[in-house]
């Protein structure tokens, strides 16, 4: 048995009232979770232990919110974790900064949140509201094939709190157990593999030939950073609380165009017969790759996640493998070189003279990697595949061409 864990973003209908407290308790929430690791910041060591940070910040988040015990908690959690992280990048020595919480949310526990077939009971800061769910009618969708699941359990949710208007979405996790079909990550043995690179210019690109464009997604992202910085050169009230609005719109418009495209990858993957979806590793990959900033980084872990869970529902594993020489290798002959890279779009075998776009020959070797690390036949691989256009390729390089 392996354990399933889905997502699902639903909607809640709340009155102006109750609006209001949610609001108010969002705010005090942030508040809570920069309280702590301000506190943290004060020593040269910084505490991740939560028994640490409890004893150290717990009564003064108290007394100073109006903020229910389980609030304070989940707060401190939310900080502790975001502690560690830092700490950990020092550790690698990588560098990073004081964590600061702006995106205006708040993680509900079953303490803190009773969920019931029709709503759902959350704590605020006085006393505890009711909002109903705004549910799209039964049919081919996560709430219908997930939340509305009787084998699904609730493990909790994250409120986001997405405008002044009083629009909130809950993002309600939810779990259950399967009988495991996904071929074991570490055996290679009849596999066919789906290779997916990343990028800036196009966000992802498969063994098979598929191009997901990153331009659009790029562009949005200039656009809000530009308004961004006229609301923040303004400085009044009024442009701080739209920051904070178009905070929650950008998220949800780049979580929507990543769900549709992992959707995408995943049917490629489903339609080529492929049982592993093969990442290069995403751990330091804005040290690896240039150009990327935190928010690309962001945005392929995003990804990533969305095909792996997708990915299950098919009964395809996902993993990642490590990137090293895969876009200088070519993946014809194998040479690997510097100059076979002469510039971000093109890749050129210095050797046996393949031409080919630089993203896919990338995805590619990132497909090979992983038939390689895990390559366990006799015959030197004859049974396992990387799922091309046109067929499939062998670790040796054989080709066997599509079924028609």
């Amino acid at each position: 048995m392996v354990e399933v864990r889905r997502t699902v973003i639903v909607k809640l209908d709340v009155d102006d009232s109750d609006a209001a407290l949610l609001h108010e308790t969002v705010k005090e929430y942030l508040w809570a979770c920069n309280y702590v690791v301000q506190d943290a910041w004060k020593d040269d060591y910084k505490p991740t232990s939560k028994t640490k940070l409890h004893d150290r910040t717990y009564s003064d988040v108290r007394e100073q919110t109006h903020l229910q015990a389980n609030l304070v908690q989940s707060a401190r959690n939310r900080a502790a974790e975001a502690i560690r992280g830092v700490v950990a990048r020092w550790q690698n020595g990588k560098k990073a900064s004081q964590p600061h919480f702006t995106t205006p949310s708040i993680r509900y526990d079953k303490r803190s949140a009773t969920f019931h077939d029709d709503y759902v009971s959350l704590s605020t800061v006085n006393g505890r509201i009711e909002a109903e769910y705004v549910l799209p009618p039964e049919g081919n969708n996560p709430q219908t094939q997930y939340f509305r699941n009787n084998e699904y359990e609730i493990t909790g949710a994250t409120l986001q709190d997405s405008d002044e208007t009083g629009t909130f979405f809950l993002h309600i996790g939810m779990k259950t157990d399967v009988e495991s079909e996904i071929p074991d990550e570490g055996n290679a043995e009849g596999r066919t593999v789906l290779g997916v690179d990343l990028g800036i210019e196009q966000i992802a690109v498969t063994s098979t030939g598929r191009f997901w464009n990153g331009d659009y997604l790029s562009h949005r992202r200039r656009e809000y950073e530009r308004v961004r910085g006229e609301l923040q050169r303004t400085g009044t009230e009024s442009a701080h609380r739209t920051i904070e609005q178009m905070a929650g719109r950008e998220t949800r418009w780049v979580e929507d165009y990543l769900h549709r495209t992992s959707k995408a990858i995943v049917h490629e993957a489903v339609t080529h017969g492929c049982d592993q979806i093969a990442f290069e590793e995403l751990t330091d990959i804005r040290d690896r790759m240039p150009g990327v900033k935190k928010f690309h980084a962001w945005a392929f872990r995003r990804l990533y996640d969305y095909v792996a869970y997708k990915a299950e529902a098919e009964a395809i594993g996902t993993t990642q493998v490590d990137p090293a020489y895969t876009s200088k290798r070519c993946s014809k002959c194998g040479t690997t070189l510097d100059k076979n890279r002469p510039s971000q779009a093109k890749f050129c075998c210095q050797k046996c003279g393949y031409e080919v776009n630089a993203d896919y020959n990338a995805a590619k070797n990132i497909g090979f990697r992983l038939l390689h690390a895990g390559q366990k036949s006799p015959h030197g691989g004859a049974t396992c595949h990387l799922a091309l256009k046109s067929g499939t390729l062998n670790v040796n390089g054989g080709y066997s061409p599509a079924s028609e």
